[in-house]
Formats: C-alpha cells, sequence, structure tokens
C-alpha cells in the first residue's frame, strides 16, 4: 500500500522526528501550543522560557494581570488574544481540573483558545493517547500526496487517521511536520531531493 510506503520512507528521513515545542509539563506543553497558532515552534521556544519562570503552574497564570502577560509574549503574532486565552484556560484548569490538564479532547477543548489540533498535540505528546494533528504542513503534505482532497482539518484528521493504524498516529504527524517544514515546503517544495517523490502525485503532475 502507498500509504504505508511513504510512512515507511519518512519514518526513515526523519527517525528523530519529534516535537519542537520545549516542554517539561503537560502545562507547559499545553500553553506552548496555544502560543504557536500562526507562529513558529522556533519563536514560541524563545518567550516561554521567561513565561514560565513567572508562572509556572496554572494556578499562577490564573491570577496574571493581562498586560503582564502580554508583554512577555508580545514578539509573538496576536499576542493580545493569546494572552486572554492563556489566562482563561489556566483559571478553567483550577475551577474544573484541580489545575491539572485533562487527559481527555472533550474537555480539552472546552478550554479558551484550545481546538482539536491543539488537544491532539496535548493528548499525544503529553499522555501518549493516539491522535492526528492536522496542523498547516500535515494539510499540505496529504493533499499533495493523495491522501484527502480537503484543507478541512477534521477531513484531514478522519483520512490520514483511516490510512494509519491509531499507535503510529502521533510520531507519523512528527515526521510529516518535518518533512513539510525542511522539504515539502508550501511555496517551494524541493521535490528533486524528496524521499517519497516517486510515489507523490503532486510531483508527477
Amino acid at each position: 500500500m502507498t500509504a504505508a510506503q511513504i510512512g515507511a520512507r519518512l519514518a526513515a528521513a526523519y527517525p528523530d522526528a519529534h516535537c519542537e515545542l520545549e516542554h517539561r509539563s503537560p502545562f507547559e506543553l499545553l500553553v506552548a501550543t496555544v502560543l504557536s497558532a500562526q507562529t513558529t515552534d522556533v519563536r514560541v521556544n524563545q518567550v516561554t522560557p521567561a513565561l514560565f519562570a513567572r508562572y509556572p503552574d496554572a494556578e499562577h497564570l490564573a491570577e496574571a494581570e493581562q498586560t503582564d502577560v502580554e508583554d512577555l509574549i508580545n514578539s509573538l503574532g496576536l499576542y493580545r488574544s493569546k494572552a486572554k486565552s492563556l489566562i482563561g484556560l489556566a483559571r478553567a484548569l483550577v475551577l474544573d481540573h484541580g489545575g491539572r490538564v485533562p487527559e481527555s479532547l472533550d474537555e480539552l477543548v472546552k478550554l479558551p483558545g484550545v481546538g482539536r489540533k491543539t488537544a491532539n498535540v496535548v493528548l499525544g505528546n503529553a499522555f501518549g493517547i493516539p491522535g492526528i494533528t492536522p496542523d498547516t504542513h500535515v494539510i499540505r503534505v496529504s493533499n499533495r500526496l493523495g491522501w484527502v482532497h480537503s484543507t478541512t482539518p477534521g477531513d484531514v484528521e478522519r483520512a490520514v487517521g483511516r490510512l494509519f493504524p491509531p499507535k503510529d498516529w502521533v510520531v507519523l504527524c512528527h515526521r510529516i511536520i518535518w518533512h513539510g517544514r525542511r522539504c515539502c515546503r508550501a511555496r517551494t517544495p524541493t521535490c528533486t531531493v524528496c524521499p517519497v517523490e516517486d510515489l507523490c502525485p503532486s510531483s508527477q503532475a
């Protein structure tokens, strides 16, 4: 099966693929993932050390002034709305979950600023619970590979999930994301050095 072949080649090409958001706890990963919307992991990793030094857990962040959080993350896009979301989700964690990050998709997506993509990142990387993360790279690469013909995250999540066993979902998404960042870029894909070029319908078009 072509999908399995592509998965095997991506595994060989990116054996060390992992979540590039630096974190030490589910809380830190949740915050970092919310911050990563419409910006790069590199930029998020530049602001989170100071943010976590001041607000190491949900209890501290729940008491934060929004302007103080904004000052710590103002190099990121949408920093005002992100600061509001972070304080809101921290308060929800304290009020509804005893300050702990829930291990449930349904509970995670109820938190301010948290959608299915963010929830699946946290579930997969903090708790080892399988999920497909339909971020921009996964959406783009999956469409180019012909696995799905939709840019709707839910469609991509379901289509890719049908092609691979759940135990492979988390690491597969990391490999696809790494491939999207390093090779199958949005504007200038480097098809001539792509490890799956001969299996990709987009490169044959």
